[in-house]
């Protein structure tokens, strides 16, 4: 059950890291060693939050897959596009999420439904991938976004537990 609201509190909150913020949020930077992102307590401007996730998220994994020039000039377009995909996706969840409809059902299969969607945009990238990078790598870039992800997650409910919440 933990595991299953782990990955809901991913989902929802990689959703809600694509939209731009507009109260003020700490501000993600670069990692201070080449595994671990660390937030910085500066405020930033109101908006701005999802390029600055995103900022963070893009050096973190360009650390973890040593990317050649070539290999860098291919991957990030098409990253960026993945990405873009993945983000239209959870937008449409997240309104279904917010929908207070009657017919339970008819959410949760929708809810199945952008679910399978998800997984159908990483399968299909994972071989657009795979004609770029070699299979290491792409393993590797999925497992450093569930990384960044898991510290993400962890460091903002550190920062729960601090401030009493």
């Amino acid at each position: 059950m933990n595991s299953l609201i782990r990955h809901i509190c991913i989902v929802l909150f990689v959703v809600a890291i694509g939209y731009e913020g507009q109260a003020q949020v700490n501000r993600f930077v670069p990692a201070q060693t080449p595994s671990r992102p660390q937030l910085n307590p500066a405020r930033p401007k109101k908006g701005g939050m999802g390029k600055k996730l995103e900022a963070a998220r893009n050096r973190y994994i360009s650390r973890q897959l040593d990317l050649t020039d070539d290999e860098a000039t291919k991957f990030w377009p098409l990253y960026s596009q993945y990405q873009q995909e993945l983000t239209a996706v959870r937008i449409l969840k997240r309104l279904n999420n917010s929908n207070s409809s009657t017919n339970g059902t008819e959410q949760i299969d929708k809810e199945i439904y952008y679910e399978s969607q998800l997984v159908g945009i990483r399968k299909r990238y994972r071989d657009l991938f795979a004609k770029i990078l070699p299979p290491e790598k792409v393993s590797i870039l999925y497992k450093s976004e569930q990384e960044f992800n898991d510290e993400l997650i962890k460091q903002l409910s550190e920062r729960s537990e601090r401030a009493g919440n």
